[in-house]
């Protein structure tokens, strides 16, 4: 059983330098301390925010400064590109009609990234 996430929560990704918190807009409907996150909960500079530098030679500005630099890995600003929902999600509790989001989920970046929760913001509501 996982914890259900809900807005606050602590997200990293595999190729950011920084943790980033999660934003969870209100337009839900359900709210414990905080708005309750769902799988389609990924939108940059929404939902996701950055994650200070990101170090993936599959992001064109890292690719681009490293090559400036003659080969020597240039971390640069991360601006996530997120194409697809969460997974998997919890099948079978449902926040506005989509599955809502645990803490054992994970969203992949554009750039190769693995983002995952760290801290899902709250610990007293259990989902599977």
């Amino acid at each position: 059983m996982g914890f259900c996430v809900c807005g606050g929560a602590m997200l990293m990704c595999s190729f950011g330098m920084a943790p980033s918190a999660m934003n969870v807009l209100p337009a839900n409907k359900v709210v414990s301390a905080m708005p309750i996150a769902t799988i389609m909960d990924n939108k940059p500079l929404v939902n996701i925010m950055p994650f200070g530098m990101c170090s993936s030679m599959a992001n064109p500005t890292v690719a681009s400064a490293t090559a400036a630099a003659l080969g020597v890995l240039t971390p640069m600003p991360c601006m996530p590109v997120i194409s697809a929902p969460w997974a998997p999600g919890s099948p079978t509790v449902l926040v506005a009609n989509y599955p809502a989001l645990n803490n054992t989920s994970k969203l992949i970046c554009n750039w190769g990234g693995v983002i995952q929760i760290n801290n899902p913001g709250t610990m007293n509501i259990q989902v599977k």
